[in-house]
């Protein structure tokens, strides 16, 4: 069964579709199955894999068709999933009419539970999937962040970098205390950081201080390959797989298997 991550800030420019997009592409390398899905309307996660123009069917209707259970089956959603350039990727895309679903949902019955239905389908056919969330606390987020196992938060190191962490945990602690119990902090990263700044130090510095036991070790450098890559429509893994970058992007990867490895011997 598939661990389901969402990748979440409600800030924008913080590097969280990057991670997303990456660090999918980076579990995929380690040929580890793995979905990605865009729950973001700006839809940039499905253009970092090439996916410029809306899909014929792609993550709005699924959520549409999960709002009658019966309706929902692997068979009748598996024609969303998508190929990419790598073996061991898939994505579902998303497009600008997401937006319009959130206005929708306000009087549904079960609004919530939307993507995690779609999700349980999806479950046993991949070892990750990892979702982009939209940039704002909203219902798409509610969505993902009740689908998921764990959120992992991207930080950027530049000023007013906690800015909106605390309602971020404010809202992931009422998503645990109503909606799902099973939700953990994957952790913090750092986004962004450039070691010749004693601002990326002093914020790197006061994240830790602040979170220190949930921040991860790896720490994604502030890096042109990594700005230029969606432009080509690929993870930078793909676009330059010796930049810091890609490098940074997949000891993340690596540092999550482990963690989980080591979870899995101490829990025997």
């Amino acid at each position: 069964m598939a661990k389901v991550i969402a990748v979440s800030n409600q800030k924008g420019g913080v590097g969280k579709t990057t991670t997303a997009v990456n660090l999918a592409a980076s579990f995929a390398a380690l040929e580890k199955t793995t979905l990605l899905i865009d729950m973001d309307p700006q839809g940039n996660a499905s253009q970092g894999f090439g996916f410029n123009e809306a899909q014929d069917r792609d993550i709005h209707e699924l959520l549409d068709m999960a709002e009658n259970p019966d309706l929902l089956s692997y068979d009748s959603i598996k024609s969303t999933i998508l190929d990419t350039r790598l073996e061991y990727l898939k994505i579902i895309t998303a497009a600008p009419d997401l937006a319009a679903l959130e206005i929708e949902l306000v009087n549904k019955m079960s609004r919530e539970n939307r993507l995690k239905r779609v999700i349980e389908l999806l479950k046993p056919h991949f070892e990750f999937i990892i979702i982009d969330a939209p940039p704002s606390l909203n219902l798409l987020t509610i969505n993902t962040l009740t689908a998921a196992t764990s959120v992992l938060i991207p930080v950027q190191c530049e000023y007013f970098a906690l800015q909106g962490l605390a309602e971020l945990f404010n809202t992931i602690r009422l998503v645990q205390k109503n909606l799902n119990n099973d939700l953990k902090i994957e952790g913090a990263l750092l986004t962004m950081y450039d070691s010749r700044l004693s601002l990326s130090k002093q914020v790197a510095e006061e994240v830790r201080s602040c979170i220190s036991e949930k921040v991860f070790q790896t720490v994604i450098p502030r890096n042109v390959k990594l700005g230029e890559a969606p432009s080509h429509g690929k993870p930078v893994i793909l676009y330059d797989v010796q930049s810091s970058g890609s490098q940074a992007y997949m000891k993340l990867a690596e540092e999550i298997l482990n963690k989980d490895l080591n979870k899995e011997i101490t829990n025997g």
